[in-house]
């Protein structure tokens, strides 16, 4: 049955004047994250349905590039080294989480023993947290820079608050890669710094820090390296919109204000829809952008191949060797049977993460750190309350939520909770502590390619509590 619905989904799908399978955090954190992600993309291009009105597209946000000819690019590559302890592969220059509390308390040559986190709390997010937890007890030195003093970094030597998000800038680089339609604002500070240093200057001292250049250093260094860096770069690429201009004459051009304005000006000028420095008078600038504080409609997303394409053919390469080759991992995982229930996570609205439990707009209500099971699982386990959830990692405790939305076997608990360990700033969330599902994982489980921890479809088994 299931597979011809799956069948009848694909025709459908094939069939459609415009579809669109789309796939993020939940494709990617399983077992065959990589493949599944693959996979979304293969039924888009296959359909029809990619880079296309109404299908799969690309947006373009205003600090992109500005498009150029296209040419072919050195492709895309995983593993070029690998973690010192399980030899965890490499990818976007980044190692998995997973392998950071053994990289601290394994010694030898290469031992972490100094931390830096910022906005981030991966005693709760990342696998096996009580081994993080100790692990991070022990490190030499370790600064944080972040709002909370929560179940990581109660473990930091030195907490640097940043502004509150009033006193903060905001511009959003990041996710306007992923809107449905082209657009850029940017949100002043509301409210006056008070003479505190924002968070740009807190990251800037860092690193001049790391750089050996001291305490004392100007933190605008920072920014005017940059963007004497980025503009040397564009001056002397034929393709650029400032191709063989003064760097000079260009860094003069750019708007008053502090460095982080400085540097978007920058980014804005030379992007997509910039006025390249004066080259295209109605262009974007951060003059413009401010003047216009609920932000600046820059239309619907249009195909972008093959401006986009990086790989070396300069064609859309479908079948990736390393990929093809995980296939007969996933052809072997289908007649797998286990015993026990599938474990998955959920969100919330008003629950993304660890930090909007401490936040009262957003803590009333039910008991949202419940485990879902389909009702006639629960009634063959004789579940009415609370039930113990045992998996590779450990076990704990959730109270039961009955939800017929649920697929028998399967069951879910949401992540970010877990807030009872002491030493936190947190009184709000440790009044409803909650259980940390990754708990239940202990961090060995990756997808091989991409070297991403699995967190969802974790093997666990389920019983009544007492």
């Amino acid at each position: 049955r299931r597979l011809g619905e799956i069948r009848d989904l694909a025709r459908e799908l094939a069939a459609a004047p415009t579809a669109a399978v789309y796939g993020r955090i939940g494709t990617s954190t399983v077992e065959f994250g990589t493949i599944g992600s693959w996979l979304v993309d293969v039924i888009n291009i296959l359909t029809g349905n990619f880079d296309r009105p109404g299908g799969a597209m690309f947006a373009l946000g205003a600090t992109a590039p500005a498009p150029r000819p296209p040419k072919p690019g050195r492709g895309f590559k995983t593993g070029r080294w690998a973690s010192r302890v399980s030899g965890y592969p490499e990818a976007l220059s980044e190692l998995p989480a997973a392998a950071l509390a053994e990289e601290m308390d394994t010694a030898g040559e290469g031992q972490i023993k100094a931390m830096i986190t910022i906005a981030g709390n991966p005693v709760l997010s990342a696998p096996d947290g009580d081994r993080l937890d100790k692990a991070l007890e022990r490190v030499e030195f370790m600064l944080s820079v972040d709002p909370y003093l929560n179940e990581t970094t109660r473990h930091a030597d030195v907490i640097l608050p940043p502004p509150p998000p009033s006193r903060s800038a905001h511009f959003d680089v990041a996710l306007n890669n992923l809107a449905v339609r082209n657009n850029v604002r940017y949100s002043s500070p509301a409210l006056p710094l008070d003479g505190r240093p924002d968070e740009p200057e807190i990251l800037s001292r860092l690193a001049l820090i790391l750089y050996g250049v001291g305490a004392a250093g100007d933190p605008a260094l920072v920014d005017a390296q940059v963007i004497a860096t980025t503009l040397a770069k564009e001056t002397a690429d034929a393709d650029s919109p400032v191709a063989g201009r003064d760097v000079d004459e260009l860094t003069a051009m750019l708007c008053p204000g502090p460095g982080y304005e400085r540097r978007l000006d920058m980014m804005l000028r030379l992007g997509p829809y910039g006025d390249a420095f004066g080259a295209k008078p109605d262009g974007l600038t951060m003059e413009r952008l401010k003047a216009n504080p609920h932000g600046i409609d820059l239309g619907p997303l249009r195909p972008r191949i093959p401006e986009i394409l990086r790989t070396p053919s300069g064609r859309i390469e479908l079948a990736p060797e390393p990929i093809v080759a995980d296939v007969a991992r996933l052809r072997d995982a289908l007649g797998r049977t286990a015993g026990g229930f599938l474990l998955i996570g959920r969100r919330h609205l008003r629950s993304n993460n660890s930090w909007m439990h401490n936040l009262p707009a957003l803590s009333g209500g039910s008991n949202r750190c419940t485990l879902q099971i389909h009702p006639d699982d629960a009634a063959d386990l004789g579940l009415t309350d609370i039930a113990v959830i045992k998996g590779p990692g450990g076990e704990l405790l959730a109270p039961v939520e009955v939800d017929d939305g649920m697929r028998r076997g399967v069951v879910s608990l949401p992540h970010g909770w877990g807030h009872d360990r002491g030493g936190t700033g947190q009184q709000l969330a440790a009044s409803h502590p909650g259980a940390n599902v990754n708990q239940l994982n202990d961090g060995t489980h990756l997808d091989p390619l991409s070297g991403t921890a699995v967190l969802n479809g974790i093997p666990v088994d389920i019983a009544p509590a007492g």
